[in-house]
């Protein structure tokens, strides 16, 4: 196992991974982050540079963590070699088995290889997949256009963590005081794009997550249908690009409104899938939020 700190190595590491696109994407946000201020206190962990078959992005060891919250004990990756990826699995302080936590990546093996692993080393855990469409934004150029509003031009700003209980109790996953806590994070670290009532709350928004993912888009339903959504969506992708990040999201397939936009801006669907594990050790079994 390496942790790669060194600067100028990380830099250098966010230009390989273009070469493995789309598969790297979510490591790569990941590493873009890292080297514009780590706001999430990531680190990157490697089996060896720079001929490295796999990386994982990881919490910082001496970040404050939370047991229960497998929102911010995140772990990207990718890797060239799945037998890399489960032999880096295996070894000693890699991954802290012993909280809630998820595994993303862009790769179908992924949730074969870890739960192998865990059964290898006897561990009791319980591990749930989800599977989504990935999907990557085409360079949007210019303001989005507004001819497609229903209704008068709406106040377009960003969120405020004081938005993040809103968010919180519309999110499919939310809910909590961990995914509280995650949100408003997320809305102080990395862009976001609101619209406003003239009460000035926020009635339609997507925020950005720790591996650049488009991620939590959602409109009031009092406000549905007045193209808000798409409004907020390409912005948010605008937004991301003009930064130098890549500007990809995440369906499931039964989310056909999601689709239908996603279609009606060009978004490519990408021949890759989005997976996610949460592993949830037994003992925080009636404790955890998933």
């Amino acid at each position: 196992m390496l942790v790669l700190k060194c600067s100028t190595k990380l830099f250098i590491l966010e230009n390989m991974l273009k070469s493995h696109f789309p598969e790297s994407l979510k490591v790569y946000g990941a590493v873009m982050n890292i080297n514009r201020g780590n706001p999430f206190q990531k680190e990157v962990v490697l089996d060896s540079w720079p001929n490295f078959k796999v990386i994982i992005t990881r919490r910082e060891r001496e970040a404050e963590t939370d047991n229960l919250d497998h929102y911010t004990n995140a772990y990207a990756v990718f890797y060239k070699d799945i037998r890399a990826y489960q032999q880096l699995l295996e070894e000693h302080d890699v991954i802290n088995w012993d909280q809630v936590f998820q595994i993303q990546g862009l790769q179908s093996e992924l949730y074969a290889a870890s739960k192998a692993v865990a059964k290898a080393r006897l561990l009791d855990l319980d591990i749930k997949l989800a599977s989504f469409k990935a999907v990557h934004f085409s360079p949007v150029s210019s303001v989005p256009d507004h001819s497609f509003l229903t209704g008068p031009t709406p106040r377009l700003t960003y969120l405020s963590v004081s938005d993040a209980d809103l968010l919180n109790r519309t999110w499919s996953r939310g809910g909590n005081q961990q995914c509280l806590r995650y949100l408003a994070n997320l809305i102080a670290c990395f862009p976001s794009v609101c619209v406003r009532d003239e009460k000035g709350n926020p009635v339609s928004w997507g925020i950005t997550d720790q591996f650049a993912t488009m991620c939590h888009g959602y409109t009031l339903p009092d406000h549905r249908r007045k193209g808000y959504s798409r409004l907020v969506a390409l912005t948010l992708a605008r937004k991301l690009q003009s930064r130098g990040f890549p500007s990809q999201g995440n369906v499931l397939d039964d989310n056909l409104a999601s689709i239908n936009l996603l279609k009606s801006v060009q978004a490519e669907f990408l021949p890759c899938r989005f997976h996610r594990l949460i592993l949830t050790p037994a003992a925080f079994s009636r404790q955890a939020h998933l």
